[in-house]
C-alpha cells in the first residue's frame, strides 16, 4: 500500500489493540477461534454487528454467497477497529491463509474518533492481515453510514472512507463503497433496508451481498453466484477502486 498510509499514530485509541469489556464478547471471540481451528477457511468476513448479523438477519444471504466458500463470520457486535486488532493478534488468523478477507469496520469508532483516526484504525487492520497472511487478498468496504438523516458523525465516516480508499493497490487490496445502495439522494436511509438506520435487514444483507458479488468471485477465483432474484437490486451503482 502507499507509503503515505503506512504511518500509524499510536496516541490514537483506534489503533491500540484491546479486548472489549462486554458480556459475551470473549465467548464470541473464542467461538470464532474454535471455528478457525478446524481449518478449511477460504474466506473471512471481519467486522462488527453489521457483519455478525449475517448469522441472523442476513443468514439467507450468507448461506447463498459465503457458506459454500468455506467462510468464517468474524463480526462481533459493538467492535471498533482496536477490538478487531486485538482479535487478529489473538487467534483469528492462526493456522489459516484465506483466499480473501472482506473488511467492514469503523462505524462504531464514529463519535469517538476523528475521520483521520478512524482511517488509521482501518489501515492498521489491513496492515495486520497483510503481515499475518500475505497471500490473502483484501476487499475493503467503505464504512456504512448510519442515522436516519445526515448528522456530523457522517462527515467523519465519509472522511475515513476517502482516506482508506487510497489503500487499494489493485493487486492485493481492493476497495468498494456500496453506501449508495443504502442512501437515498437526499441522504436519508430507507427504513425498508435498515429499520434502525444502522443495521441492514434481510433484504439489506441480500443487496449488500449482490453488490459485491462480482468482485468477491473475481478475488476468490470462482464463478459469481446467481442472484436470488432476477430483479434489479438497486438503481445505484457502488463505487469501485481501482
Amino acid at each position: 500500500m502507499p507509503a503515505s498510509h503506512s504511518v500509524i499514530s499510536y496516541d490514537n485509541t483506534a489503533v491500540i489493540p484491546v479486548p472489549k469489556d462486554k458480556p459475551g464478547w470473549m465467548a464470541r471471540h473464542e467461538a470464532i477461534n474454535a471455528e478457525v481451528s478446524k481449518g478449511n477457511v477460504d474466506l473471512i468476513y471481519i467486522g462488527d454487528s453489521i457483519v455478525e448479523h449475517f448469522n441472523s438477519k442476513g443468514k439467507d444471504a450468507w448461506d447463498r454467497y459465503y457458506a459454500p466458500r468455506h467462510a468464517v463470520n468474524m463480526g462481533i457486535s459493538g467492535d471498533r477497529t482496536q477490538h478487531v486488532l486485538w482479535r487478529l493478534d489473538h487467534g483469528h488468523l492462526d493456522g489459516i491463509s484465506p483466499k480473501l478477507a472482506i473488511i467492514m469496520i469503523g462505524q462504531n469508532n464514529g463519535g469517538h474518533n476523528t475521520g483521520k483516526e478512524i482511517a488509521e484504525g482501518v489501515t492498521a487492520v489491513v496492515q495486520r492481515i497483510r503481515a499475518k497472511s500475505p497471500e490473502t487478498k483484501i476487499l475493503l468496504l467503505g464504512i456504512f453510514q448510519r442515522r436516519m438523516k445526515p448528522v456530523p458523525e457522517r462527515a467523519d465516516l465519509a472522511q475515513a472512507n476517502g482516506i482508506i480508499s487510497l489503500l487499494a493497490d489493485g493487486k492485493t487490496v481492493f476497495y468498494m463503497d456500496i453506501n449508495p445502495v443504502f442512501l437515498r439522494p437526499d441522504g436519508t436511509i430507507p427504513v425498508e433496508l435498515m429499520p434502525d438506520y444502522e443495521h441492514p435487514n434481510a433484504l439489506g444483507h441480500r443487496l449488500w451481498a449482490e453488490a459485491i458479488e462480482p468482485k468477491v468471485a473475481e478475488l476468490m477465483g470462482d464463478q459469481p453466484v446467481t442472484p436470488a432474484t432476477a430483479e434489479t437490486s438497486s438503481t445505484n451503482q457502488p463505487v469501485v477502486s481501482p
